[in-house]
């Protein structure tokens, strides 16, 4: 089974044509240097918010470890699932932004061998063939060996579980971010095609005679480090795009020409439509009818986390964001500079994202069904018509997207933008 990194290289990315706008902007109009000005206020707005989601959700996990109850650890589960609504809607500015892109596998890395950090059941364990760390299983040990290197693993910390990510040249070996914490919440997913989540039970965190599966104080450690890191990782990113007087990622991007601005912006979201959700998030897991290829496949929330990418590529064209707190974000837009140059395009490309939108839309509600749900994991199952119906409209619609996606660069004079289609034909 081939395992991949929620990270694609760039060097899909070519150089932006450094032509002038072909258009003269009038004073009530949105000019491309605002426009580029609003996506960096909304770079900063959502990491904000995923930072804010990423504390409660490290808040939650101290009050499970303070007192290990089925209440606390669902209340977890919940903060979890919260966090990831709103850093799945940052995943745009990784494709054309290479500080982002070089940060985002601490946070975001998958598929990874579960079996690096905590105990798995063998039977029914599948992870990438000849990778030594697939069962190292940092909880239970002092010492772990890795292509002949040992490493000391006795105390657990931030700085120890960083450096463990992708040990032995394996993109398997994930140690760190929004999965490995997945993982410690959930415990493995017995069920495969079938309806059901990970069952790990709360008194895996209980230190003491109590304690299941060994290593309680280990396993306690390990979340706890893994929930601080991502907390640090997210402040570090806010301060990339914050409006502060020192230089950062920021400042870099505005000191460049508008019309590279605008390449980015575009980049991204052709990238994440076609390459990475289309193809990487959706295809791969369809054709292979592979459950381990699923992106948040502990928790049976894929259906979330497709849904809020594309929500964030739809943010960048429109300027709008929802925080998690209900208030809106809106600023100039992509969509406002496009109907100035193209009205015809504009209307294309936005019925383009409200299609996909209503696909992905589908995807979700067909999960959260109550009286029968389809989970992502069910729905790629290899005699599922109807659920392989419902993914490939939404990659169609992401594809179809796409393309349009490109059409507005070249009106909006972006040449060559060539969205990442990460080696997929469709």
């Amino acid at each position: 089974m081939t395992h991949r990194l929620a990270r694609r290289p760039l060097s899909a990315i070519v150089a932006v044509s450094a032509l002038a706008m072909p258009f003269a902007a009038q004073a009530e109009d949105v000019t491309p240097e605002q426009v580029v000005t609003h996506y960096a206020d909304l770079a900063h707005t959502v990491y904000t918010d995923a930072l804010r989601t990423a504390r409660a959700l490290d808040e939650s996990i101290e009050a499970l470890l303070a007192s290990p109850t089925p209440e606390t650890l669902a209340a977890a589960r919940s903060a979890w699932r919260d966090a990831r609504v709103t850093y799945q809607q940052s995943e745009v500015f990784r494709f054309g932004n290479p500080i982002v892109d070089d940060w985002e596998g601490q946070l975001n890395a998958w598929p990874l061998d579960e079996g690096l950090i905590d105990y798995v059941e063998a039977d029914g364990y599948q992870h990438e063939l000849g990778n030594a760390g697939a069962t190292a299983n940092i909880i239970a040990s002092s010492t772990i060996n890795i292509g002949g290197e040992n490493i000391d693993v006795s105390e657990i910390t931030p700085e120890l579980l960083a450096s463990l990510n992708e040990i032995g040249g394996s993109e398997a070996n994930v140690a760190t971010g929004y999965h490995a914490i997945e993982f410690l919440l959930w415990g493995q997913d017995p069920h495969g095609y079938e309806a059901g989540a990970g069952e790990r039970e709360v008194t895996d965190f209980v230190v003491g005679e109590a304690c299941t599966n060994d290593h309680c104080d280990r396993r306690r450690a390990y979340l706890a480090a893994a929930s601080d890191l991502l907390v640090e990782d997210l402040e570090w990113m806010v301060n990339q795009w914050a409006p502060i007087a020192e230089e950062n990622y920021r400042s870099e991007l505005l000191a460049e020409p508008a019309a590279e601005g605008l390449r980015r912006m575009l980049f991204g979201m052709g990238s994440l439509s076609l390459g990475e959700l289309a193809g990487e998030r959706m295809k791969v897991a369809l054709e292979a009818n592979s459950y381990e290829d699923e992106h948040d496949c502990f928790s049976d929330n894929t259906h979330n986390s497709h849904y809020y990418n594309g929500l964030g590529i739809q943010n960048v064209y429109t300027g709008h964001y929802q925080r998690s707190d209900g208030t809106d974000f809106d600023g100039a837009s992509l969509e406002s500079l496009l109907e100035q140059q193209d009205a015809d395009l504009a209307a294309q490309l936005d019925h383009e994202l409200k299609a996909s939108m209503a696909a992905l839309s589908d995807l979700k509600a067909r999960a959260e069904d109550n009286e029968s749900p389809m989970t992502f994991d069910m729905m790629i199952a290899p005699d599922n018509a109807e659920g392989a119906e419902v993914v490939n409209n939404a990659i169609l619609a992401l594809v179809s997207q796409t393309g349009s996606i490109e059409q507005a660069a070249g009106a909006l004079g972006v040449s060559s933008l060539q969205p990442d289609d990460a080696g997929h034909t469709f």
